[in-house]
């Protein structure tokens, strides 16, 4: 009697984090959204504060609080902890109670800090198999975007970890408030496109599919998904903003505060030409996010690693939170650098390079010294992130 074949899981499924303030406009993106054909079975999951304007879409109630839409999507409303929502989403897959899903969208609440949603999906480690970061998509209100980010560091957060912004209102802004919001916007996140809602920029297509795997395609787009050529000036531009900043009157539209949420945001990009030792590498992952986790709001990297230079490291991560690394089979392209970029809150980039050169022993300024690491950069490492 021949053994019955183990069923693979299926692909993981992607997930779209759409966020943004109060009134930023996101019941107006979702409603837009989830009427496209390319988001049939397509999941999306409410927080139980939206007031999300579904009706003209509702074609019948499915089960409890979901709804089956015109377009194919399910919409359900968040009760209690995501991880629970998204478990109990599987179980009904996997009963057969629902047809399997080809994308789902979770809309926060105004209010969330998007980091803790980021490690609930990528810190469980059967969520982690099941589903996959597609991206994160914040909207900012173009009117009122510049006040909020004044006021909230929840608002701030929000733009830092996007992987896409949509500016929504433009059309009742000034020309130069939305010219001024954008210029912020770059400095807080350099690499995440700008999309103009009332302009039709923000489609499905100019937002889905920003991650880092893609399905149909063999090799990933690792270009696309780091974005690291933008950070080539930002640090530059941040510096030339701030002084630009601190010299006018408290009178100007643009005075310089120093308490203003986006001042303690450093983005930025590390490369080296050269394979790291994967020793070091581990180092120098491990200990950033051990003592300095809660201050990375996201990492992003690939990694050229000296005992296999031709199949490069993925690394991802959310403050503490790291994500199991991905080893390619091959470069996606033919820049074979590293290149990790950071976007972080409260910490000094200069800080994050000398900790970076004290793992690979590197002779630097300032540095902090490798001993203060906790642990010999060139002593192979077992157990951390790296594996």
């Amino acid at each position: 009697m021949t053994a019955e074949p183990r069923r693979r899981p299926p692909p993981p499924v992607p997930i779209t984090i759409l966020t943004g303030f109060l009134g930023a406009g996101k019941t107006t993106l979702l409603n837009r959204l989830t009427a496209d054909p390319a988001l049939a079975r397509t999941v999306v999951l409410i927080n139980e504060f939206g007031e999300i304007g579904l009706d003209h879409l509702l074609v019948e109630k499915v089960d409890g609080d979901m709804l089956l839409m015109a377009s194919g999507c399910l919409c359900c409303t968040i009760r209690g902890d995501l991880v629970a929502a998204l478990e109990d989403l599987l179980r009904k897959v996997d009963n057969g109670r629902m047809q399997p899903c080809d994308r789902l969208v979770i809309e926060t609440t105004g209010l969330a800090d998007p980091a803790p949603i980021l490690q609930a999906i990528m810190g469980h480690p059967y969520l982690t198999l099941r589903f996959r970061l597609d991206g994160v998509v914040t909207l900012v209100d173009a009117v009122n975007g510049a006040a909020t980010l004044d006021r909230h560091k929840e608002a701030v957060r929000q733009v830092a970890v996007a992987d896409r912004i949509v500016l929504a209102k433009t059309d009742l802004a000034t020309p130069e408030a939305t010219a001024a919001l954008r210029a912020r916007l770059r400095t807080l996140n350099p690499a995440a496109p700008q999309l103009d809602a009332a302009a039709g920029e923000a489609t499905a297509r100019a937002l889905l599919d920003a991650g880092l795997f893609d399905p149909a395609r063999k090799i990933p787009d690792v270009a696309q998904w780091l974005r690291a050529e933008a950070y080539d000036h930002a640090h530059d531009r941040h510096h030339h903003d701030h002084d630009h900043d601190h010299g006018r009157g408290h009178g100007g539209d643009h005075a310089h505060d120093p308490n203003r949420h986006d001042a303690a945001i450093h983005a930025f990009a590390i490369t080296r030409d050269q394979p790291l030792p994967p020793a070091a590498a581990q180092l120098f992952f491990d200990a950033l996010h051990t003592a300095q986790g809660p201050k990375i709001l996201r990492m992003k990297g690939i990694v050229a690693l000296a005992d296999d230079p031709a199949r490069p490291l993925v690394v991802h991560a959310v403050q503490h939170l790291f994500h199991p690394p991905v080893r390619l089979d091959q470069w996606p392209d033919a820049d074979r650098r590293t290149r990790i970029v950071f976007i972080l809150d409260g910490l000094d980039r200069a800080f994050v390079e000398g900790m970076f050169a004290a793992a690979l022993n590197e002779p630097a300024p300032d540095r902090p010294d490798a001993a203060a690491l906790g642990a010999n950069p060139l002593k192979p490492q077992t157990g951390g992130l790296l594996g």
